[in-house]
This record gives structure tokens, C-alpha cells and sequence, in this order.
């Protein structure tokens, strides 16, 4: 139970982390090139501000599984 409990409060963080700082990331000067087309700053960020998103929503569902589960029993 513990551990699905730190996997909920983890995904939870990572929700409320990542898309502020993505946001400060987008409006970074080196996100975009003079033409405004973006950075391989801004594309290296996006692909690790997703991932992150992608692990805390696996943690989140496994999190509320093994809560359902042990409740269930």
C-alpha cells in the first residue's frame, strides 16, 4: 500500500511540475531559431518533459491499481 501510495504522490508531482517548466522552456530564447522555428534546445526538452509525463501517468495507473487491489481484498 505504500508504494502505490508514493506512485500516486509521484505522478501527482510530476503533473504539477513539468508543464510550468515546459512553458518556461517555450518562452527561452535559445527554444527558437530568428524564424522562429524551434531549437533542438526546445525539441530535446519536449522529448524529456514527455517522458516524464509518460512515466508519471504509468506510475499513476499502477498506483490506483494496486490501491483498487488491496482494497478489493
Amino acid at each position: 500500500m505504500t508504494a502505490a501510495i508514493v506512485l500516486l504522490v509521484s505522478g501527482v508531482f510530476n503533473f504539477i511540475v513539468w508543464p510550468p517548466f515546459y512553458r518556461r522552456t517555450a518562452a527561452d530564447p535559445r527554444a527558437h531559431d530568428e524564424r522562429g522555428k524551434a531549437t533542438r534546445f526546445l525539441r530535446v526538452h519536449a522529448i524529456l518533459i514527455g517522458s516524464a509525463l509518460l512515466i508519471a501517468i504509468v506510475s499513476l495507473v499502477v498506483g490506483i491499481l494496486t490501491i483498487t487491489r488491496v482494497l478489493a481484498n
